[in-house]
């Protein structure tokens, strides 16, 4: 253990202030006026907890007198926690504090949490579908309301929608279809997997009082190379002349 006299400067050398040559500390650390053992322990322990990274005994001894026995404090150091909810280890020749190994598991543990997704994004997920390629303004026209950036943005996040492209209009506007995502998550091989007019009104999903000539808007997938469908069906959710839309599956 380090002697009063080695460190307050009793025996006539100075006190270890960082102005040892080749010693200087670091901004904002002041040297503490103990620097016994007990002291070098909590100083390595302070140390550890806070650092984001593995520190190596060099960067401990920095911190520490000159001569001080890194190795030995380490090593008592990993003795006191062997039996505590968190370890000294060896990472990479440095050492870090980590979770006990028979305690890892409460960190891996997982929580689901459902969130389910606004009216407004399930239909406007429903007319890129069904629509697809299709730009915002097409949207808007179809639900009869304006397209929020926020609707979009979340749909995107999900990565069940991507841009596709630009139309060949003034403007050049942004196109939206699915992704593989979309797909996947849905248990779909390709878009025309997406079930049918018969079969959302057989569901419920369509309002049985929608015009007989509206028909699924299912691209073939032909595109130009602007990411525009070669062609598209008629509106499912409004009539070119502006009735009201109908029921988006959910």
């Amino acid at each position: 253990m380090i002697s009063d006299s080695e460190h307050d400067g009793r025996d006539g050398s100075p006190a270890n202030d960082g102005s040892e040559p080749g010693r200087k500390w670091p901004d904002n650390v002041s040297v503490l006026p103990q620097t016994d053992r007990r002291q070098q322990l909590r100083i390595i322990e302070a140390l550890l907890f806070a650092s984001a990274v593995p520190l190596s005994d060099e960067d401990l001894a920095w911190h520490l007198p000159d001569g001080a026995d890194v190795a030995g404090l380490i090593g008592e150091l990993q003795s006191f926690y062997t039996s505590r909810g968190v370890n000294l280890v060896a990472v990479a020749g440095k050492w870090a504090f980590r979770t006990a190994d028979d305690l890892g598991f409460l960190l891996r543990h997982e929580r689901q949490e459902e969130k389910r997704l606004s009216k407004a994004a399930l239909e406007t997920l429903a007319i890129i579908a069904y629509h697809q390629p299709v730009t915002r303004a097409e949207i808007e026209d179809i639900r009869g309301v304006s397209a929020s950036r926020g609707t979009l943005d979340i749909l995107l996040d999900l990565d069940w929608i991507r841009i596709k492209g630009r139309r060949r209009s003034p403007g050049r506007p942004v196109t939206y279809g699915t992704s593989e995502a979309f797909l996947d998550h849905f248990g779909l091989q390709d878009t025309s997997d997406l079930p049918g007019m018969a079969e959302l009104k057989a569901a419920g999903l369509l309002d049985d009082s929608l015009p007989t000539n509206i028909s699924l808007g299912i691209s073939d997938g032909a595109e130009d190379e602007d990411g525009d469908a070669a062609g598209g069906g008629a509106d499912l959710f409004g009539s070119e002349d502006g009735e009201t839309e109908g029921g988006a599956p959910s």
